[in-house]
């Protein structure tokens, strides 16, 4: 478990983290997000001993990182987004030199090196060296370099940045398995990621922590109203007057025009409101024909967008 009480740091005058508290559980898998700025990075290298707090503590399963200090840090694997590599190495050969480093016994490092390999699909690169390799495979080894050691704690700081879809899928997949043997910090921009790996999002926006809770959670909750994308064939143009036929509708605008003698329209409600079967009813009755209606969907990306937004207006 790590858990983060009311810890600051300052640099001087500025305050880059401002007593910060949060926990993650033994297990989980949890998005840490923020824009660029608010304290993800600062806050990543306090959590795997890089810099101290200025105050507060971070405690590792139990360790206080400022405290046993080498004990917490056993307990951690941190791949920072720079992805740091020795490229005249080749893959065995840096993942050996990661396990001298974190001082696995000789006698078990050779069978360590090679269940790394074979976990993070290095095996039949393992004698090229590392600075031949593409980028997928560099964040592979960097990734592998973290696993030395069998820490219960992996730390993922921008881990697809720079890969093509291909690769991005491929890193994903074995962020996914990783959540089933550790506990994993994954710090990113891309919102979708987040949705689909981690069970839990902390959000911190300039330095302090303005939401905590599931990816499914936080887009219900910022969800103000509910709305229906419709495609439909109108001749008479009723949709104009709908809005009078049914009260529950706060608005009606025109998306597009398809040239087909379609239009797409946008139906919105009241949060707790769902139209679809009241539309379906009403609209064949008003001599519209329905060719598409689709309700649709608050994300991560929304809810990030909505928390950053109303910690602004809140300032003001």
């Amino acid at each position: 478990m790590i858990e983060v009480r009311n810890v600051t740091k300052k640099y001087g005058k500025t305050v880059a983290v401002d007593n910060i508290s949060f926990e993650v559980k033994d297990g989980e898998v949890v998005g840490f997000l923020g824009p660029n700025g608010a304290g993800k990075s600062t806050t990543m290298n306090m959590i795997t001993g890089f810099i101290e707090p200025t105050d507060g503590q971070i405690i590792i399963n139990g360790n206080d990182i400022s405290k046993k200090e080498k004990k917490a840090k056993r307990e951690i694997g941190y791949m920072p987004e720079s992805v740091p590599l020795y490229y005249e190495l080749t893959v065995r050969e840096f993942i050996n030199y990661m396990a001298e480093l974190k001082l696995v016994k000789r006698k078990e490092r050779k069978q360590e090196v090679e269940k790394i390999m074979k976990e993070t699909g290095l095996e039949n690169v393992q004698k090229k060296l590392i600075k031949n390799l593409s980028r997928g495979y560099k964040q592979r080894v960097s990734l592998a370099g973290a696993l030395v050691g069998n820490p219960d704690v992996i730390i993922l700081d921008e881990p697809t940045v720079g890969l093509d879809p291909k690769q991005i899928t491929e890193i994903r997949k074995l962020i996914k398995d990783l959540g089933k043997k550790h506990t994993v910090i994954l710090s990113t921009h891309i919102l979708s990621e987040v949705s689909q790996i981690c069970e839990k999002v902390i959000i911190i926006n300039k330095g302090k922590i303005i939401a905590v809770d599931t990816p499914e959670n936080l887009e219900k909750k910022t969800k103000e109203k509910n709305s229906i994308t419709v495609t439909v064939e109108d001749p008479k143009e009723n949709m104009k007057s709908l809005k009078d036929k049914v009260p529950e509708i706060e608005s009606i605008e025109l998306l597009k025009d398809n040239g087909d003698g379609t239009k797409q329209y946008a139906i919105t409600s009241k949060q707790d409101t769902d139209l679809r079967k009241k539309l379906f009813e009403i609209l064949p009755k008003e001599e519209i024909t329905i060719f598409e209606l689709k309700k649709t969907e608050n994300t991560l990306e929304d809810a990030f967008i909505k928390l950053i937004d109303t910690e602004k207006e809140d300032e003001n």
